[in-house]
C-alpha cells in the first residue's frame, strides 16, 4: 500500500509517541454520564457529580460492592478527548507558505466589490 521508504509504526503506542513528539498531545477528561459536567478545575477530585449525582467511575456488578458504595477505583464512565488548539496552530503558523495561506483573507482580500468568497459580504 505504501512506498518502501513509507512505513506504518508497529503498535498504537509508537504512532501516539510520534504524534505527542509533534505537538499533537491530548488531554482526557473524565466526564459525566449525562453530559451535565466535566471533572476540571473544582470537580477534579469528586467522584460522584453535583448536578445528577451519577458515579464517575463505571460500577462493577459483584455481590461484594453496594450500589450505594462509592467506588473510587477503575475505569470511567465517560471520557472526553481534548486536543488543544494552541499547540497545533503554533505549528501551523511556524512555516512561512502556511503562514501566507492561513492569512490571505486578513491581508489579501479583494475589495473589488464582487461576492467571489463569504469573507467579502461583510
Amino acid at each position: 500500500m505504501l512506498h518502501e521508504e513509507n512505513t506504518l509504526p508497529k503498535s498504537y503506542y509508537h504512532a501516539k509517541k510520534i504524534m505527542c513528539l509533534m505537538g499533537m498531545e491530548y488531554q482526557k477528561i473524565h466526564t459525566c454520564l449525562n453530559d451535565c459536567i466535566l471533572n476540571r478545575n473544582e470537580y477534579e477530585e469528586m467522584h460522584n457529580y453535583p448536578r445528577c449525582g451519577v458515579s464517575r467511575y463505571k460500577v462493577k456488578d459483584d455481590d461484594k460492592c453496594s450500589s450505594n458504595e462509592i467506588t473510587k477505583k477503575g475505569s470511567p464512565t465517560k471520557v472526553l478527548w481534548y486536543l488543544p488548539i494552541i499547540p497545533r496552530f503554533k505549528r501551523l503558523f511556524a512555516i512561512v507558505d502556511y503562514a501566507k495561506d492561513l492569512t490571505w483573507h486578513a491581508n489579501r482580500r479583494n475589495c473589488d466589490g464582487m461576492l467571489c468568497h463569504s469573507n467579502n459580504s461583510s
